[in-house]
């Protein structure tokens, strides 16, 4: 009897863990948008958080599609350098870094051009709150990793 009841608890402990193994992450279940579909996503979002009026959602999705066509040309440009197997060097990185900091400040400097000053600020409190999820969910990604 204990045998049985043994190889039974077994059988479930190893039933449960095949499960568990088979699933894919959450990550790859997620659905690929395109950059259009992403960046009305984005559109209609701000705009029922900022209540933007017609012209204020022409004027930022121009400045989505801009952004996510350049974001677009980046990505290749990283893929081409992976694909041939060269590393940029430090001072490519540093150019960069630069780079996407001049972007992101001219992004913030168009954006407070379109908004109102109160739609900015909050504007401003959603892309903080949007940074500090992102850095939470890279915690949680490396931690699952290593």
């Amino acid at each position: 009897m204990k045998k049985l009841f043994i190889a039974t608890m077994l059988f479930v402990g190893i039933a449960g863990f095949a499960q568990d193994t088979d699933q894919k992450p959450e990550r790859e279940q997620r659905e690929r948008m395109t950059p259009e579909q992403r960046n009305e996503k984005q559109l209609q979002k701000l705009t029922s958080e900022l209540s933007l009026d017609a012209n204020q959602q022409a004027q930022v999705k121009q400045l989505l599609a801009e952004r996510s066509a350049k974001a677009e040309k980046l990505r290749a440009e990283r893929k081409d350098k992976k694909d041939s197997g060269t590393k940029p060097t430090a001072a490519e990185r540093e150019a960069l870094k630069n780079e996407l900091k001049a972007e992101k400040d001219a992004n913030d400097a168009k954006m407070k051009t379109i908004l109102t000053a109160d739609q900015y600020t909050k504007w401003h409190t959603l892309q903080e709150k949007n940074k500090d999820k992102a850095r939470e969910k890279m915690k949680e990604y490396r931690k699952e990793n290593n």
